[in-house]
């Protein structure tokens, strides 16, 4: 069973950055992207970014584009999240997971979830 942990997450300011780590703890894996979702309170859950394992293609939400960075380091089995320019919308928990491919990943068809973290952004 595949297990994600993750690390990262916290309170900042409105403009602020900060980085999400996701470490995958089973080997081989069985997945071949990873992915960043969020739920913030209310809403339900979304997509954020996913980026192929093999190739390192990526996909971004139309509304973190130019703001958040996902990259992987297959050799630590670990896909990073970087947000700058974090806005008070970006409230909510941030849940990373493994997808069997990455167009299935844009899709939001998961096959595993990592725990969730709290990201607050506030003044």
């Amino acid at each position: 069973q595949l297990q994600l942990v993750e690390s990262g997450g916290g309170s900042v300011q409105p403009g602020g950055s900060l980085t999400l780590s996701c470490a995958a703890s089973a080997f081989p894996p069985d997945y071949y992207a990873y992915g960043w979702f969020r739920q913030a309170p209310g809403k339900e859950r979304e997509g954020v970014s996913c980026i192929s394992i093999s190739d390192g293609s990526t996909y971004y939400a139309d509304s973190v584009k130019g703001r958040f960075t996902i990259s992987r380091d297959n050799d630590k089995n670990t896909v990073y999240l970087q947000m700058n320019s974090l806005k008070p919308e970006d409230t909510g928990d941030y849940y990373c997971a493994a997808c069997p491919s990455f167009s299935l990943c844009v899709l939001s068809r998961v096959n595993y979830w990592g725990q969730g973290t709290q990201v607050t952004v506030s003044s």
